[in-house]
């Protein structure tokens, strides 16, 4: 086998290792996840404006992948639910940004502390050594998202480039 195979290798064994881990955290979102009681293309819209904050509604549109009325009509029902709130511009009355209301921002930071607790949970039982290693490898990853992110090499929600 060759160097880059080796790698691949490697690359290969550490996502799967991270998708058991989070089988393994799995089971304290769910839960969670069944109180919110909104559709998945809201929960979709919650998540990318918790990630990216304040968003205009045709990029909230593309980022989910559907078409400008049909990502009006989702916002439209959070605003009524009191998950969303529009804003215009006022420089630009016609530039709608969206953002997450209070209650909205609430219902997401509860599914990441949930998730934050659990993972807790886990690496207290980490010794020193562990947990450098996981922080360095983590710290390393986090630096070569930046980069991407800031070099417009790849969008930080999906992944486009």
């Amino acid at each position: 086998m060759n160097g880059q195979e080796d790698e691949q290798e490697r690359i290969d064994g550490i996502l799967k290792l991270a998708e058991m881990v989070f089988r393994e955290l799995l089971p304290t979102v769910p839960r969670e996840l069944l109180e919110l009681d909104i559709t998945m293309p809201q929960l979709k819209t919650m998540l990318l404006l918790f990630l990216n904050g304040p968003t205009r509604m045709s990029d909230l549109a593309a980022d989910l992948g559907v078409t400008l009325a049909t990502a009006t009509g989702v916002v439209d029902r959070m605003v009524e639910r009191g998950l969303v709130v529009r804003d215009n511009l006022p420089e630009d009355r016609r530039v709608v940004l969206c953002r997450l209301s209070d209650t909205g921002q609430k219902m997401v930071s509860r599914i990441w502390d949930s998730s934050k607790k659990r993972s807790r949970e886990i690496l207290q039982y980490l010794d020193t050594a562990a947990l450098q290693m996981l922080s360095q490898a983590l710290s390393a990853m986090l630096e070569y998202a930046k980069s991407l992110r800031e070099n417009g090499l790849a969008d930080s929600t999906t992944g486009k480039r």
